[in-house]
Protein backbone atom coordinates (compact mmCIF):
# COMPACT_ATOMS: atom_id res chain seq x y z
CA UNK A 1 0.00 0.00 0.00
CA UNK A 2 1.59 3.27 -1.16
CA UNK A 3 0.31 6.69 -0.14
CA UNK A 4 0.36 9.57 -2.62
CA UNK A 5 1.29 11.84 0.29
CA UNK A 6 4.83 10.46 0.36
CA UNK A 7 7.55 12.58 -1.29
CA UNK A 8 8.27 11.78 -4.96
CA UNK A 9 11.86 10.78 -4.12
CA UNK A 10 10.65 8.19 -1.61
CA UNK A 11 8.10 6.81 -4.06
CA UNK A 12 10.77 6.58 -6.78
CA UNK A 13 13.02 4.70 -4.32
CA UNK A 14 10.23 2.20 -3.71
CA UNK A 15 9.77 1.70 -7.46
CA UNK A 16 13.49 1.03 -7.89
CA UNK A 17 13.03 -2.16 -5.87
CA UNK A 18 10.58 -3.53 -8.42
CA UNK A 19 11.64 -5.16 -11.71
CA UNK A 20 10.88 -3.66 -15.09
CA UNK A 21 9.67 -0.24 -16.20
CA UNK A 22 7.46 1.21 -13.45
CA UNK A 23 5.72 4.47 -12.72
CA UNK A 24 3.02 5.75 -10.39
CA UNK A 25 0.11 7.79 -11.73
CA UNK A 26 -2.56 9.66 -9.84
CA UNK A 27 -6.28 9.40 -10.79
CA UNK A 28 -5.89 12.49 -12.98
CA UNK A 29 -3.24 10.80 -15.19
CA UNK A 30 -0.32 12.77 -13.70
CA UNK A 31 2.99 10.94 -13.19
CA UNK A 32 3.93 10.94 -9.49
CA UNK A 33 7.15 8.90 -9.62
CA UNK A 34 9.15 6.63 -11.96
CA UNK A 35 12.06 4.24 -11.68
CA UNK A 36 15.26 4.41 -13.70
CA UNK A 37 14.19 1.45 -15.87
CA UNK A 38 11.25 3.45 -17.15
CA UNK A 39 13.44 6.42 -17.99
CA UNK A 40 16.18 4.33 -19.56
CA UNK A 41 14.66 1.19 -21.04
CA UNK A 42 11.49 2.82 -22.32
CA UNK A 43 13.21 6.00 -23.41
CA UNK A 44 10.63 8.50 -22.18
CA UNK A 45 10.77 12.00 -23.67
CA UNK A 46 12.56 14.55 -21.48
CA UNK A 47 13.59 11.89 -18.97
CA UNK A 48 14.60 14.52 -16.43
CA UNK A 49 11.15 16.07 -16.35
CA UNK A 50 8.49 13.35 -16.33
CA UNK A 51 7.15 13.80 -12.79
CA UNK A 52 4.11 16.07 -12.80
CA UNK A 53 3.40 15.54 -16.51
CA UNK A 54 0.49 13.52 -17.88
CA UNK A 55 1.20 9.90 -18.78
CA UNK A 56 -0.51 10.26 -22.17
CA UNK A 57 1.66 13.31 -22.91
CA UNK A 58 4.91 11.51 -22.12
CA UNK A 59 4.11 8.20 -23.81
CA UNK A 60 2.09 9.38 -26.80
CA UNK A 61 2.51 13.11 -27.20
CA UNK A 62 -1.27 13.48 -26.77
CA UNK A 63 -3.03 16.41 -25.15
CA UNK A 64 -5.85 14.19 -23.86
CA UNK A 65 -6.22 10.63 -22.43
CA UNK A 66 -5.73 7.70 -24.79
CA UNK A 67 -9.37 6.61 -24.74
CA UNK A 68 -10.41 9.99 -26.14
CA UNK A 69 -8.08 9.32 -29.10
CA UNK A 70 -9.59 5.95 -29.97
CA UNK A 71 -7.02 3.84 -28.08
CA UNK A 72 -7.80 1.56 -25.14
CA UNK A 73 -6.89 3.13 -21.81
CA UNK A 74 -5.93 0.65 -19.07
CA UNK A 75 -6.12 3.35 -16.37
CA UNK A 76 -9.71 4.12 -17.30
CA UNK A 77 -10.50 0.39 -17.35
CA UNK A 78 -8.81 -0.11 -13.93
CA UNK A 79 -10.73 2.84 -12.52
CA UNK A 80 -14.01 1.23 -13.59
CA UNK A 81 -13.19 -2.35 -12.59
CA UNK A 82 -11.12 -1.65 -9.46
CA UNK A 83 -8.59 -4.31 -10.47
CA UNK A 84 -5.50 -4.65 -12.64
CA UNK A 85 -6.06 -4.11 -16.37
CA UNK A 86 -3.71 -4.30 -19.31
CA UNK A 87 -3.55 -3.63 -23.04
CA UNK A 88 -1.06 -3.01 -25.86
CA UNK A 89 -0.12 0.56 -26.77
CA UNK A 90 2.19 2.35 -29.16
CA UNK A 91 4.77 4.13 -26.98
CA UNK A 92 6.89 6.93 -28.44
CA UNK A 93 10.55 7.12 -27.48
CA UNK A 94 13.63 8.99 -28.60
CA UNK A 95 14.31 6.07 -30.98
CA UNK A 96 10.80 6.17 -32.46
CA UNK A 97 7.53 4.32 -31.92
CA UNK A 98 7.44 0.87 -30.34
CA UNK A 99 4.75 -1.45 -29.08
CA UNK A 100 4.50 -2.04 -25.34
CA UNK A 101 2.16 -3.95 -23.07
CA UNK A 102 0.85 -1.70 -20.32
CA UNK A 103 -0.55 -3.09 -17.06
CA UNK A 104 -2.23 -0.75 -14.56
CA UNK A 105 -2.79 -1.85 -10.95
CA UNK A 106 -4.92 0.26 -8.56
CA UNK A 107 -3.32 1.03 -5.17
CA UNK A 108 -5.57 1.70 -2.16
CA UNK A 109 -5.09 3.63 1.06
CA UNK A 110 -5.99 2.43 4.57
CA UNK A 111 -9.64 3.39 3.98
CA UNK A 112 -9.79 1.28 0.80
CA UNK A 113 -9.92 4.24 -1.58
CA UNK A 114 -7.82 4.15 -4.76
CA UNK A 115 -5.21 6.90 -4.50
CA UNK A 116 -2.61 5.85 -7.07
CA UNK A 117 -2.15 3.52 -10.03
CA UNK A 118 1.05 1.57 -10.67
CA UNK A 119 1.93 1.13 -14.32
CA UNK A 120 4.23 -1.58 -15.60
CA UNK A 121 5.44 -1.46 -19.19
CA UNK A 122 6.89 -4.39 -21.15
CA UNK A 123 8.35 -3.80 -24.58
CA UNK A 124 7.15 -5.95 -27.48
CA UNK A 125 10.26 -5.53 -29.59
CA UNK A 126 10.68 -7.68 -32.69
CA UNK A 127 14.31 -8.56 -33.36
CA UNK A 128 13.53 -9.10 -37.05
CA UNK A 129 14.21 -5.56 -38.28
CA UNK A 130 13.36 -6.55 -41.85
CA UNK A 131 9.76 -7.01 -40.72
CA UNK A 132 9.14 -4.67 -37.76
CA UNK A 133 5.77 -4.46 -36.11
CA UNK A 134 3.94 -1.44 -37.50
CA UNK A 135 0.40 -0.44 -36.54
CA UNK A 136 -1.78 1.36 -34.05
CA UNK A 137 -5.26 0.33 -35.23
CA UNK A 138 -7.31 -1.27 -32.42
CA UNK A 139 -7.68 -4.57 -34.34
CA UNK A 140 -3.90 -4.83 -34.72
CA UNK A 141 -3.23 -3.93 -31.08
CA UNK A 142 -5.70 -6.61 -29.94
CA UNK A 143 -3.77 -9.17 -31.99
CA UNK A 144 -0.49 -8.06 -30.41
CA UNK A 145 -2.07 -8.29 -26.97
CA UNK A 146 -3.00 -11.94 -27.63
CA UNK A 147 0.52 -12.64 -28.93
CA UNK A 148 2.09 -11.09 -25.83
CA UNK A 149 -0.18 -13.12 -23.56
CA UNK A 150 0.56 -16.52 -25.10
CA UNK A 151 4.20 -16.07 -26.13
CA UNK A 152 5.86 -16.89 -22.75
CA UNK A 153 4.10 -20.27 -22.62
CA UNK A 154 4.57 -23.45 -24.67
CA UNK A 155 0.90 -23.46 -25.76
CA UNK A 156 0.27 -24.23 -29.42
CA UNK A 157 -0.85 -21.18 -31.41
CA UNK A 158 -3.06 -21.12 -34.50
CA UNK A 159 -2.83 -17.92 -36.55
CA UNK A 160 -5.90 -17.27 -38.69
CA UNK A 161 -6.18 -14.67 -41.42
CA UNK A 162 -6.28 -13.93 -45.10
CA UNK A 163 -3.27 -14.31 -47.36
CA UNK A 164 -0.79 -11.47 -46.98
CA UNK A 165 -1.88 -10.24 -43.55
CA UNK A 166 1.51 -10.95 -41.93
CA UNK A 167 0.92 -14.24 -40.15
CA UNK A 168 4.60 -15.22 -40.38
CA UNK A 169 5.62 -11.90 -38.80
CA UNK A 170 3.27 -12.69 -35.91
CA UNK A 171 4.67 -16.22 -35.65
CA UNK A 172 8.20 -14.82 -35.40
CA UNK A 173 7.03 -12.40 -32.73
CA UNK A 174 5.61 -15.29 -30.69
CA UNK A 175 9.00 -16.98 -30.98
CA UNK A 176 11.01 -13.85 -30.12
CA UNK A 177 8.94 -13.18 -27.00
CA UNK A 178 9.22 -16.77 -25.76
CA UNK A 179 11.86 -18.52 -23.68
CA UNK A 180 12.89 -20.30 -26.90
CA UNK A 181 13.98 -17.08 -28.61
CA UNK A 182 17.66 -18.11 -28.72
CA UNK A 183 16.78 -21.40 -30.45
CA UNK A 184 15.82 -22.04 -34.11
CA UNK A 185 12.69 -20.68 -35.78
CA UNK A 186 11.94 -23.19 -38.53
CA UNK A 187 9.34 -22.58 -41.25
CA UNK A 188 7.38 -25.35 -42.97
CA UNK A 189 5.57 -24.00 -46.05
CA UNK A 190 2.94 -26.63 -46.69
CA UNK A 191 1.61 -24.89 -49.81
CA UNK A 192 5.04 -25.10 -51.45
CA UNK A 193 5.71 -28.79 -50.75
CA UNK A 194 4.75 -31.61 -53.10
CA UNK A 195 2.91 -34.42 -51.31
CA UNK A 196 5.59 -36.93 -52.34
CA UNK A 197 8.30 -34.85 -50.62
CA UNK A 198 6.31 -33.70 -47.63
CA UNK A 199 7.09 -36.57 -45.27
CA UNK A 200 10.80 -36.53 -46.09
CA UNK A 201 11.04 -32.74 -45.59
CA UNK A 202 9.13 -32.81 -42.33
CA UNK A 203 10.65 -35.90 -40.69
CA UNK A 204 13.89 -36.39 -42.61
CA UNK A 205 15.13 -39.62 -44.19
CA UNK A 206 17.82 -42.26 -43.84
CA UNK A 207 20.41 -43.07 -46.45
CA UNK A 208 18.95 -45.34 -49.12
CA UNK A 209 15.35 -44.65 -48.09
CA UNK A 210 14.51 -43.90 -51.73
CA UNK A 211 16.26 -43.22 -55.02
CA UNK A 212 18.55 -40.23 -54.59
CA UNK A 213 18.78 -40.50 -50.79
CA UNK A 214 22.55 -40.80 -50.73
CA UNK A 215 22.92 -39.67 -47.13
CA UNK A 216 20.94 -39.19 -43.94
CA UNK A 217 19.03 -35.91 -43.84
CA UNK A 218 17.43 -34.42 -40.72
CA UNK A 219 13.87 -33.20 -41.11
CA UNK A 220 12.39 -29.85 -40.16
CA UNK A 221 10.90 -31.16 -36.89
CA UNK A 222 14.41 -32.25 -35.92
CA UNK A 223 15.94 -28.92 -36.97
CA UNK A 224 13.44 -27.06 -34.78
CA UNK A 225 14.50 -28.89 -31.60
CA UNK A 226 14.47 -26.48 -28.68
CA UNK A 227 12.87 -23.73 -30.75
CA UNK A 228 9.67 -23.04 -32.67
CA UNK A 229 8.23 -24.93 -35.62
CA UNK A 230 6.04 -22.66 -37.75
CA UNK A 231 3.76 -24.62 -40.06
CA UNK A 232 2.39 -22.21 -42.66
CA UNK A 233 -0.83 -23.16 -44.46
CA UNK A 234 -1.38 -26.12 -42.18
CA UNK A 235 -4.69 -26.79 -43.93
CA UNK A 236 -2.74 -28.04 -46.97
CA UNK A 237 -1.09 -30.96 -45.14
CA UNK A 238 -2.04 -34.23 -46.86
CA UNK A 239 -4.59 -36.19 -44.85
CA UNK A 240 -2.35 -39.28 -44.85
CA UNK A 241 0.39 -37.38 -43.00
CA UNK A 242 -1.77 -35.55 -40.49
CA UNK A 243 -1.74 -38.44 -38.04
CA UNK A 244 2.07 -38.45 -38.06
CA UNK A 245 2.15 -34.73 -37.37
CA UNK A 246 -0.32 -35.21 -34.53
CA UNK A 247 1.91 -37.89 -33.02
CA UNK A 248 5.04 -35.75 -33.04
CA UNK A 249 3.17 -32.73 -31.64
CA UNK A 250 1.71 -34.78 -28.79
CA UNK A 251 4.66 -37.02 -27.93
CA UNK A 252 7.74 -35.43 -29.53
CA UNK A 253 8.45 -38.79 -31.20
CA UNK A 254 8.88 -39.41 -34.92
CA UNK A 255 10.58 -41.78 -37.32
CA UNK A 256 12.66 -40.71 -40.33
CA UNK A 257 11.60 -42.01 -43.73
CA UNK A 258 13.35 -45.37 -44.18
CA UNK A 259 14.28 -45.52 -40.49
CA UNK A 260 13.32 -48.02 -37.82
CA UNK A 261 14.27 -46.17 -34.65
CA UNK A 262 12.07 -43.56 -33.01
CA UNK A 263 13.64 -40.11 -32.69
CA UNK A 264 12.77 -37.47 -30.14
CA UNK A 265 12.42 -33.72 -30.57
CA UNK A 266 11.05 -30.80 -28.57
CA UNK A 267 9.57 -27.71 -30.18
CA UNK A 268 6.82 -25.15 -29.74
CA UNK A 269 4.20 -25.35 -32.50
CA UNK A 270 2.81 -22.27 -34.24
CA UNK A 271 0.53 -22.98 -37.20
CA UNK A 272 -1.16 -20.65 -39.67
CA UNK A 273 -3.83 -20.89 -42.32
CA UNK A 274 -6.09 -18.72 -44.46
CA UNK A 275 -8.58 -21.58 -44.77
CA UNK A 276 -11.55 -22.45 -42.55
CA UNK A 277 -10.29 -25.55 -40.74
CA UNK A 278 -13.72 -26.26 -39.23
CA UNK A 279 -15.14 -26.60 -42.73
CA UNK A 280 -12.24 -28.88 -43.71
CA UNK A 281 -12.96 -31.04 -40.65
CA UNK A 282 -16.64 -31.24 -41.62
CA UNK A 283 -15.64 -32.17 -45.18
CA UNK A 284 -13.37 -34.95 -43.89
CA UNK A 285 -10.14 -33.49 -45.31
CA UNK A 286 -8.68 -32.41 -41.97
CA UNK A 287 -8.47 -34.60 -38.89
CA UNK A 288 -10.56 -33.30 -35.98
CA UNK A 289 -8.04 -34.52 -33.38
CA UNK A 290 -5.24 -32.57 -35.09
CA UNK A 291 -7.47 -29.50 -35.35
CA UNK A 292 -8.25 -29.53 -31.63
CA UNK A 293 -4.58 -30.07 -30.80
CA UNK A 294 -3.21 -27.15 -32.82
CA UNK A 295 -6.03 -24.66 -32.12
CA UNK A 296 -5.48 -24.35 -28.37
CA UNK A 297 -4.93 -20.61 -28.70
CA UNK A 298 -6.31 -19.18 -31.96
CA UNK A 299 -5.33 -15.62 -32.93
CA UNK A 300 -6.92 -13.76 -35.83
CA UNK A 301 -4.58 -11.49 -37.80
CA UNK A 302 -6.84 -8.74 -39.19
CA UNK A 303 -6.96 -7.85 -42.90
CA UNK A 304 -5.66 -4.45 -43.94
CA UNK A 305 -9.16 -3.14 -44.69
CA UNK A 306 -9.86 -3.44 -40.94
CA UNK A 307 -6.65 -1.49 -40.20
CA UNK A 308 -7.17 1.60 -42.37
CA UNK A 309 -5.46 3.78 -39.77
CA UNK A 310 -2.30 1.73 -40.39
CA UNK A 311 -2.16 1.95 -44.20
CA UNK A 312 -0.09 5.13 -44.39
CA UNK A 313 2.07 4.07 -41.43
CA UNK A 314 2.87 0.82 -43.23
CA UNK A 315 3.49 2.62 -46.54
CA UNK A 316 5.98 5.01 -44.93
CA UNK A 317 7.67 2.16 -43.06
CA UNK A 318 7.98 0.19 -46.30
CA UNK A 319 9.57 3.17 -48.04
CA UNK A 320 12.18 3.37 -45.28
CA UNK A 321 12.89 -0.35 -45.41
CA UNK A 322 13.22 -0.33 -49.20
CA UNK A 323 15.92 2.34 -48.75
CA UNK A 324 14.65 4.08 -51.87
CA UNK A 325 15.18 7.74 -52.73
CA UNK A 326 11.47 8.58 -52.94
CA UNK A 327 10.47 11.86 -51.30
CA UNK A 328 7.36 10.38 -49.71
CA UNK A 329 3.70 10.40 -50.77
CA UNK A 330 1.66 13.24 -52.23
CA UNK A 331 -1.71 14.03 -50.57
CA UNK A 332 -3.55 12.52 -53.56
CA UNK A 333 -1.55 9.29 -53.29
CA UNK A 334 -2.22 9.12 -49.57
CA UNK A 335 -5.98 9.54 -50.11
CA UNK A 336 -5.97 6.90 -52.86
CA UNK A 337 -4.14 4.39 -50.66
CA UNK A 338 -6.54 4.95 -47.77
CA UNK A 339 -9.55 4.31 -50.04
CA UNK A 340 -8.25 1.12 -51.65
CA UNK A 341 -9.60 -2.19 -50.18
CA UNK A 342 -6.28 -4.12 -50.49
CA UNK A 343 -7.55 -7.66 -51.16
CA UNK A 344 -3.91 -8.81 -51.02
CA UNK A 345 -3.39 -7.06 -47.66
CA UNK A 346 0.09 -6.01 -46.48
CA UNK A 347 1.84 -8.09 -49.14
CA UNK A 348 -0.06 -6.23 -51.87
CA UNK A 349 0.72 -2.89 -50.24
CA UNK A 350 4.43 -3.73 -50.23
CA UNK A 351 4.40 -4.61 -53.94
CA UNK A 352 2.51 -1.42 -54.80
CA UNK A 353 4.87 0.80 -52.80
CA UNK A 354 7.99 -0.87 -54.21
CA UNK A 355 6.76 -0.43 -57.79
CA UNK A 356 5.66 3.16 -57.18
CA UNK A 357 9.01 4.09 -55.64
CA UNK A 358 10.81 2.84 -58.74
CA UNK A 359 8.48 4.77 -61.05
CA UNK A 360 8.73 7.96 -59.01
CA UNK A 361 12.51 7.95 -59.44
CA UNK A 362 13.21 10.09 -56.38
CA UNK A 363 10.15 12.33 -56.69
CA UNK A 364 7.18 12.12 -54.33
CA UNK A 365 4.95 9.15 -55.12
CA UNK A 366 1.73 10.39 -56.77
CA UNK A 367 -1.42 8.62 -57.97
CA UNK A 368 0.08 8.30 -61.45
CA UNK A 369 2.80 6.05 -59.98
CA UNK A 370 0.21 3.69 -58.51
CA UNK A 371 -1.63 0.97 -60.50
CA UNK A 372 -4.27 2.18 -62.97
CA UNK A 373 -7.13 1.13 -60.68
CA UNK A 374 -5.98 3.72 -58.13
CA UNK A 375 -5.91 6.44 -60.77
CA UNK A 376 -9.38 5.53 -62.00
CA UNK A 377 -10.75 5.57 -58.44
CA UNK A 378 -9.09 8.91 -57.76
CA UNK A 379 -10.46 10.41 -60.98
CA UNK A 380 -13.94 9.07 -60.25
CA UNK A 381 -13.84 10.57 -56.77
CA UNK A 382 -12.64 13.91 -58.12
CA UNK A 383 -15.20 13.90 -60.94
CA UNK A 384 -17.97 13.03 -58.51
CA UNK A 385 -17.01 15.97 -56.31
CA UNK A 386 -16.89 18.39 -59.24
CA UNK A 387 -20.21 17.14 -60.63
CA UNK A 388 -21.84 17.53 -57.23
CA UNK A 389 -20.54 21.08 -56.92
CA UNK A 390 -21.58 21.92 -60.47
CA UNK A 391 -25.11 20.60 -59.90
CA UNK A 392 -25.32 22.73 -56.79
CA UNK A 393 -24.12 25.75 -58.72
CA UNK A 394 -21.03 26.07 -56.52
CA UNK A 395 -18.81 29.11 -57.19
CA UNK A 396 -15.87 26.84 -56.35
CA UNK A 397 -16.62 24.61 -59.37
CA UNK A 398 -16.81 27.67 -61.63
CA UNK A 399 -13.51 28.99 -60.25
CA UNK A 400 -11.84 25.60 -60.80
CA UNK A 401 -12.94 25.53 -64.46
CA UNK A 402 -11.74 29.10 -65.04
CA UNK A 403 -8.39 28.30 -63.42
CA UNK A 404 -7.96 25.32 -65.72
CA UNK A 405 -8.84 27.43 -68.79
CA UNK A 406 -6.24 30.01 -67.75
CA UNK A 407 -3.61 27.31 -67.25
CA UNK A 408 -4.28 25.92 -70.75
CA UNK A 409 -4.12 29.39 -72.34
CA UNK A 410 -0.85 30.32 -70.66
CA UNK A 411 0.92 26.98 -71.07
CA UNK A 412 3.26 26.75 -74.09
CA UNK A 413 4.52 23.21 -73.66
CA UNK A 414 3.08 19.73 -74.17
CA UNK A 415 0.00 18.28 -72.53
CA UNK A 416 2.26 15.93 -70.53
CA UNK A 417 4.17 18.90 -69.08
CA UNK A 418 0.89 20.66 -68.25
CA UNK A 419 -0.43 17.56 -66.50
CA UNK A 420 2.77 17.36 -64.44
CA UNK A 421 2.57 21.03 -63.50
CA UNK A 422 -1.04 20.58 -62.36
CA UNK A 423 -0.28 17.37 -60.47
CA UNK A 424 -2.56 15.31 -62.73
CA UNK A 425 -2.10 12.30 -64.95
CA UNK A 426 -2.46 12.89 -68.69
CA UNK A 427 -5.61 10.78 -68.70
CA UNK A 428 -7.20 12.90 -65.96
CA UNK A 429 -6.15 16.12 -67.70
CA UNK A 430 -7.77 15.05 -70.99
CA UNK A 431 -10.94 14.11 -69.12
CA UNK A 432 -11.08 17.55 -67.50
CA UNK A 433 -10.44 19.27 -70.84
CA UNK A 434 -13.31 17.36 -72.45
CA UNK A 435 -15.57 18.47 -69.58
CA UNK A 436 -14.48 22.09 -70.24
CA UNK A 437 -15.48 21.81 -73.90
CA UNK A 438 -18.93 20.54 -72.99
CA UNK A 439 -19.43 23.13 -70.22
Amino acid sequence: MISSARPAAELASLLEQLPGCRLLIDPEYRIVATNSSYLGCCGAHCACDTVGRFCYEVSHGYDAPCDSRGEPCPLQAARMSGRAERCVHVHYTAEGAEHVEVEITPLRDDAGAITLYMERMDRIAATDRKNPLVGRAPAFLRTLESVKRVAPTDTSVLLLGETGTGKEVMARTVHELSHRADKPFVVVDCAGLAETLFESELFGHERGAFTGATSRKPGLVESAAGGTLFIDEVGDIPLSLQVKLLRVVETGLFRRVGGTEMQRTDFRLVAATHRNLRELVAAGTFRPDLYYRISTFPITVPPLRERRADILLLAESLLQRLQCTSAGLTPRARRALERYPFPGNVRELRNIIERAALLADGAPIDVRHLPESFEADDSAAATGTVEHEACAGSPLAFAAREALRAAVRNHKGSRRELAGRLGLSERTLYRKLRSLESA
